[in-house]
């Protein structure tokens, strides 16, 4: 039993060769004007060599915000940190912070505040890169409850979010430590499936997602594969949540978009055939199983070509539209019998067999084009009265 009031939050770092970066991250937690007293940090030392273990005992033995420093050997990857962070956690909520970033002042009081106000269970707080891309689609407004099916909420599965900690005790829910990319994102996505509810706070920047100066950023290594079994195990999961459907395609978009589509990309101009080949093998079971008309739809058609090439394990056709992609040539609109498409290359080619369906302009559904007729309507009658006075 403890002798000290519980925590709002646990704040979890998992440090790794984090020097000179750590400085900056600790102190903006320190300067979260939630209070330190609302504070905890569990930091956990993964192996490091560059003094960072022994900067994490320094700051533990002078800060204001109780700090547990675990030292430990290098696990291989975030996961294993993250996992023993869960394990000493006493906050309400937690928060996995990364030793190369850091918070905005208020992150913490806004995340808080939201999470008690919505009653979710998952908070995501506005992210902005410094020196790297970050998420931006998400961040357009506040919302208390974000649908995460029709919501671009489920673009963003890193681990830099605010979790309910019951959340994570009751389902015994931990990062899967043997995945060498991914782990994040699969966590994540069981946190929004199981939860009561994701919210956003768009405003102030609650994240600073940092790009170090030496490149090192394990989501940039590693061999092809993996990528391959990142997208495997989050449509797995999604499925088993999931029953065939709507629902189900508007999630499996993330992983066909954001993990799969990359792969058959401008990459392969840069790729030798073997890779090709071996690329369409490791996709095709995923392909079968998970690639369906309704998760074609909701991309646009350059993409959903591409992705059917690789379905339809057409190599030389997909070589064709990259080749197409790379001259910067424009694809003439074709309009027939009421549909309008893209005449990308292999339109209409027999030879190809490529389905018309995959070269397709779809719009936006009808109630997302309702939602923007309405906000439009809205903006002119606010328009009309701010001009007359009123």
């Amino acid at each position: 039993m403890t002798e000290h009031p519980s925590p709002d939050v646990t704040v979890i770092i998992g440090a790794y060769e984090a020097m000179p970066y750590l400085v900056k991250c600790l102190e903006s937690v320190e300067n979260q004007t939630i209070g330190a007293d609302r504070v905890e940090i569990v930091a956990v030392d993964d192996g490091s060599t560059d003094g960072t273990g022994e900067y994490l005992d320094e700051f533990a033995a002078r800060s204001k915000v109780r700090t547990r420093v675990v030292h430990q050997a290098n696990s291989g990857g975030p996961g294993g940190p993250r996992n023993t962070g869960i394990e000493l956690a006493e906050g309400r909520y937690v928060f996995f912070l990364d030793a190369d970033d850091h918070f905005g002042e208020e992150a913490l009081e806004r995340m808080v505040a939201m999470g008690d106000r919505a009653g979710t269970d998952v908070i995501l707080g506005k992210v902005v890169g410094v020196n790297r891309g970050a998420p931006k689609s998400m961040w357009g407004a506040t919302v208390e409850r974000a649908d995460i099916y029709t919501s671009n909420v489920k673009f963003t599965l890193s681990a830099q979010k605010l979790f309910r900690r019951e959340l994570l005790v009751r389902h015994g829910m931990r990062f899967d430590t043997s995945m060498r990319t991914g782990e994040d994102a699969l966590f994540t996505m069981e946190a929004y499936l199981r939860g009561s509810g994701v919210s956003v706070v768009a405003d102030p920047t609650c994240y600073y997602l940092v790009g170090r100066d030496d490149g090192k950023h394990i989501t940039k290594t590693g061999h092809y594969d993996i990528r391959f079994v990142s997208a495997q195990r989050l449509m797995e999961l999604i499925a088993e949540h999931e029953r065939p459907g709507k629902k189900r395609d508007q999630l499996m978009v993330r992983p066909f978009a954001t993990t799969l589509l990359p792969q058959f990309g401008h990459v392969l101009l840069r790729q030798d055939e073997e890779a090709l080949r071996h690329k369409l093998e490791l996709a095709a079971p995923l392909m079968k199983k998970y690639w369906t008309p309704g998760v074609a739809r909701l991309l646009k058609p350059e993409d959903r070509l591409r992705l059917t090439c690789a379905a339809l394990g057409k190599g030389a056709e997909l070589m064709a539209v990259l080749e197409f992609q790379r001259t910067r040539q424009k694809a003439e609109k074709v309009t027939s019998r009421g549909r309008t498409y893209l005449a990308l290359p292999h339109f209409r080619d027999r030879a190809a067999g490529i389905p018309d369906a995959a070269y397709e302009i779809v719009g936006p559904p009808l109630h997302r084009r309702l939602r923007r007729k309405a906000r439009r309507v809205a903006g002119a009658v606010r328009r009309r009265l701010v001009g007359s006075g009123r």
